[in-house]
């Protein structure tokens, strides 16, 4: 039985591979006429009777093959292959996705099917790092149907695909999973908003009526059931509501519902939450009123942050409510927001180290600003009676309404020129 051909047998080679580069490196590889013939189409035709050949020493054919310095390697790896038998029993031959891709480009060049395929099949199926996946982007197009399978990963899905993906996800991130899972509920939230967000690239998921429906049904059932723990508050003695297990809870439902603020806010279906959270707002302050632990001042924080979101949907026109319900939430979260401040900031300035929660530094200015929006579109007598209280108030400092202050006073000065033309005096008893 014959011994199988090895790759730089002088004594029975019949060819050299000559691979050279335009930086002047040249090397012989001696090889066999019969294994590059069978394996690759490009020798194939070298090596055929129609193409020119020039004799060097021993009587052997010399095929000179020019390449880039980068894939040097990757064309003598290639020829190494072609003496290997590639039968899928042997998985270790690429050294990594980088080198396997430099190989797979050269064995296309040099139409050799069973590298090829071999190389499909390996990076098809490992894993890819970042740049790895850049790299595989950058080469793998282009290349012929042969390669396609490496894409199938990356190829965009179809639409019932993605609908299906977003509402399990919706279901798992609106659910109150044990605590042990709140870091993969988080995850499902940021992926359901990066899926309806628009950056470089258009959103994943165009939301349609059916989807906002789903949406607005799942917030609703959240806060259904944050209202349900409201009530079970009000019903117990005010101590109990220290307890770390329920203040544990009661935030988790906040932390939620601030991430469903943002997720309504992008689809633009915020009306229903905001009248939510109107209803609630009394139950939730008299919530927080009742103690000032350091666990319950996180909280308060939370309660804060989602407070603001909704009141910032109003102040600026997002969702429309009437007079009564805009002057509701200034009554109720204008003395909540200026006698929580100070008691966080105290926290924060005494145990700064130790302290869970960071806050946002445009979260007090913002919510200042908000609170000055919707004062100055209440009537003017609603607009008299908040300023005269605030005036009088020992938390003046925050919030600043110094700017409605002076709308006020310019409205209310200028108002029977202004209106004038209008004509009747019943138009301004509103500020006399």
């Amino acid at each position: 039985m014959e011994a199988p051909s090895r790759i730089g047998d002088r004594s029975t080679s019949d060819v050299v591979v000559r691979l050279r580069t335009l930086e002047g490196r040249d090397e012989w590889i001696y090889c066999h006429s019969n294994i590059l013939v069978e394996k690759s189409k490009y020798f194939a035709d070298r090596l055929s009777e129609s193409w020119p050949t020039c004799q060097i020493l021993d009587s052997r054919n010399c095929v000179e093959v020019y390449c880039q310095e980068s894939d040097f390697d990757h064309h003598v790896n290639v020829l190494r292959l072609l003496y290997v038998v590639i039968d899928g029993s042997v998985d270790d031959l690429w050294n990594g996705v980088k080198n396997a891709l430099g190989i797979l480009q050269v064995s296309i060049e040099l139409g050799c099917p069973q590298i090829v395929t071999a190389c499909v099949n390996y990076l098809e199926a490992v894993p890819w790092e970042e740049s790895e996946e850049e790299e595989i982007l950058r080469i793998i197009p282009g290349k012929g149907s042969e390669v396609e399978p490496i894409l199938a990963r990356l190829r965009p899905v179809n639409p019932s695909a993605i609908r299906g993906i977003f509402i399990s996800t919706l279901q798992f991130a609106t659910s109150s999973p044990p605590s042990l899972m709140n870091d993969l509920k988080t995850s499902a939230q940021e992926q359901l908003e990066y899926m309806v967000t628009e950056d470089d690239d258009s959103p994943l998921l165009i939301a349609c009526d059916d989807i906002k429906s789903e949406v607005k049904d799942c917030v609703r059932r959240l806060f259904s059931r944050f209202n349900n723990l409201l009530e079970a508050f009000l019903c117990e003695p005010i101590e109990s509501v220290d307890e770390a297990g329920k203040m544990k809870s009661f935030h988790s439902y906040l932390a939620d519902l601030s991430w469903a603020c943002q997720l309504l806010t992008k689809l633009e279906i915020m009306r229903e939450f905001v009248n939510s959270w109107v209803d609630a707002s009394g139950k939730i302050v008299k919530v927080m009123q009742s103690s000032a632990t350091v666990e319950t001042i996180e909280t308060k924080l939370k309660v804060v942050e989602v407070a603001a979101k909704i009141l910032e949907s109003i102040g600026y026109g997002t969702v429309i409510l009437p007079t009564a319900k805009r002057l509701h939430m200034v009554k109720i979260w204008l003395p909540f927001v200026r006698v929580a401040k100070p008691l966080i900031d105290s926290v924060m300035t005494n145990d700064e180290e130790s302290l869970a929660f960071k806050i946002d530094g445009e979260l007090w200015q913002s919510l200042e600003s908000t609170f000055v929006s919707i004062i100055l579109a209440l009537p003017s007598t609603d607009q008299a009676e908040i300023l005269t209280e605030w005036l009088g108030n020992e938390h003046v400092n925050y919030p600043d309404l110094t700017e409605a202050f002076e709308v006020w006073c310019y409205r209310s000065k200028v108002a029977k020129r202004r209106l004038a033309l209008l004509g009747g005096g019943h138009c301004m008893t509103s500020t006399q």
